[in-house]
């Protein structure tokens, strides 16, 4: 089972309710949740909350960090910005979980605009109860990636 107990949620205008939503289900779960995000729906520039989470995550500040903007996509590669960060957009949670299993991401993203709050529940499970495999050819990988960001 997942060792991540504290979790980084941040997110933009687009997904104020869901932000709210994904974490009173986290809360619910045991989990202590930090919001980075926007509280407010006055537009905001998503930028500003990848990267406030994937510092988080980075420096050990939380152990894992859940970012939700209209798409995902765009709070994501602001998050992959970060040294350290392995952040992967997920529609559905057959790719949470691989996204863990394969590539160790330690942030998932996911959009607001795009699935409903139940997919976005099942994304983050699927995420959050799967394990890094961390060995062979996945833990090679993930060393490649390392080696880029230097």
């Amino acid at each position: 089972m997942s060792k991540v107990k504290k979790i980084g949620i941040g997110n933009d205008h687009a997904a104020v309710a869901m932000k709210e939503q994904i974490k009173e289900f986290l809360e619910e779960k045991g989990y202590q949740v930090i919001n980075y995000g926007t509280d407010t729906n006055e537009s905001c520039d998503y930028p500003l909350y990848g990267e406030k989470v994937g510092k988080a995550v980075a420096e050990g500040e939380v152990d894992a960090g859940v970012l939700i903007c209209g798409t995902g996509i765009g709070i994501s590669i602001a998050a992959n910005k970060v040294k350290g960060v392995r952040a992967a957009v997920c529609s559905e949670p057959v790719t949470a979980r691989l996204t863990k299993e394969h590539n160790n991401a330690n942030i998932i993203a996911f959009g607001a605009r795009i699935v409903g709050i139940e997919m976005a529940k099942a994304i983050v499970t699927a995420w959050l109860e799967a394990e890094y495999i961390g060995s062979g050819r996945h833990e090679a990988r993930v060393a490649m990636i390392h080696e880029i960001e230097k």
